[in-house]
């Protein structure tokens, strides 16, 4: 085994605690077709070989690559040297496929948005994030938190808050907590609306979120709808539920 360890990238925060490391694990439930997104020195990984049939890895750092290869020989064909933003994971497995990982701070809503566009090859993830935005995709309407990527999420699973992570279980430490939350897909996870319509309808509100809905969804009017006779419209968007919100979306479709 090598004698040094990976350093920190890429806002990467190394779990040290073997505890926790089981139970993040232990929190996948399917386990046929699994991608970890940034094993870093492979404390995860060493689990996931036991417990999944076809494990691949995907980590974007060189250093670490090689020393996950010098530790796990046998799962060197499976170690994709890459930007998981950058490639298809949808190309990697031929079936139905689960993420995890100890998800890089500084990327991890843009994970979360490539997998809503592979959703239909993804139904389970579990990753760890930094508290505060486990928090917010776990939001209810009416916090604060609530926001874009809560909306979108929840469209298409269900998000669970499994449990909090403590800054002393990694190297180095970070100053915030983490959470580890998993995200399942929904057995009926196509809205019952247009879902490009969807989409434009919860960013153009929440990126003006402090105007009501008649004010911030304004590029959507036609002369066949008038807002004033729709209550929805006097709210804000952190106010509406995902049953309003797909309401709304058919409502403005068909205006259109």
């Amino acid at each position: 085994m090598p004698s040094v360890t990976p350093k920190k990238k890429l806002g990467q925060h190394f779990l040290k605690d073997e505890n926790i490391a089981r139970k993040i694990t232990d929190s996948l439930t399917k386990r046929k077709n699994v991608l970890e997104i940034g094993p870093g020195t492979g404390v995860l990984t060493k689990y996931l070989m036991h417990q999944t049939e076809n494990l691949k890895v995907v980590e974007v750092d060189p250093e670490s690559v090689q020393f996950l290869k010098n530790i796990f020989p046998d799962l060197g064909p499976h170690i994709i040297e890459a930007d998981f933003l950058k490639i298809d994971p949808s190309a990697l497995f031929h079936d139905q496929f689960s993420i995890i990982g100890n998800f890089p701070y500084n990327i991890s809503s843009q994970i979360f948005f490539r997998i809503i566009e592979h959703r239909d090859r993804i139904p389970e993830v579990v990753g760890m994030v930094q508290k505060e935005v486990a928090l917010r995709l776990s939001a209810a309407p009416g916090n604060k938190t609530y926001g874009i990527l809560t909306v979108i999420l929840g469209a298409f699973y269900d998000i669970r808050y499994l449990f909090t992570v403590g800054e002393q279980v990694f190297y180095p430490p970070p100053k915030i907590k983490s959470a580890v939350i998993r995200l399942t897909r929904k057995e009926n996870f196509k809205p019952d609306c247009d879902e490009k319509m969807f989409f434009k309808i919860v960013k153009t509100a929440f990126n003006q979120r402090r105007k009501t809905l008649k004010n911030s969804l304004k590029v959507f009017w036609t002369d066949r709808i008038d807002p004033d006779k729709f209550s929805i419209f006097t709210k804000r968007p952190e106010q509406l539920c995902l049953e309003e919100f797909f309401y709304l979306t058919n409502l403005l479709s068909e205006s259109t």
